[in-house]
């Protein structure tokens, strides 16, 4: 039976066997680079291999540059905090935390922007990831006139789409 191993599990000494795909040596054993079912080949011959073969998907992580779709969560005078829930066209299985930082909100006036005027908790916002940030959250940014909010909540609490035009834009 094949066990589920994670990166950083040691495999075996490579004195034993082989290092196969999904693995890496590093000071006399082999350990496993992917996350998945551990498996060796040719067992008991001198040309044994161990390898780790990926148990389905790789799982889609937001990266710099990518287009994600996010829920507004909280807003501060500084920023927004926000929970992304699509990744391009993908969904996301995890939980990942971004921040709209006010001077990430448009490319002009970024003084002037009052992040209460331009998302609410529970709006949709289309964002792009300009790096990892910290530990916490993923920062994004919404200057681009393809960027922004999709759906938003009026003040009197119904939905209301917004349209994508620069000009309908409270923050644009």
């Amino acid at each position: 039976m094949a066990a589920l191993v994670c990166v950083g599990d040691r495999l075996a000494p490579v004195d034993k066997l082989q290092a196969g795909t999904g693995t890496y040596v590093r000071g006399g054993f082999i350990y496993a680079s992917i996350v998945g079912l551990q498996q060796t080949l040719h067992e008991g011959t001198e040309e044994a291999v161990v390898q780790v073969v990926a148990k389905g998907a790789a799982p889609v992580v937001p990266e710099p540059g990518s287009i994600v779709i996010t829920k507004v969560t909280k807003v501060s005078p500084s920023a927004a905090n926000v929970k992304i829930v699509c990744c391009g066209a993908q969904a996301l299985e995890a939980d990942f935390a971004g921040v709209i930082r006010q001077q990430d909100v448009r490319t002009h006036d970024i003084d002037k922007v009052i992040m209460y005027d331009c998302f609410r908790p529970g709006d949709i916002v289309r964002a792009k990831v300009l790096s990892l940030g910290d530990a916490r959250s993923y920062h994004l940014s919404t200057a681009d006139n393809s960027l922004g909010v999709v759906r938003a909540k009026s003040l009197a609490g119904a939905w209301a789409r917004m349209q994508q035009h620069p000009l309908l834009r409270v923050c644009a």
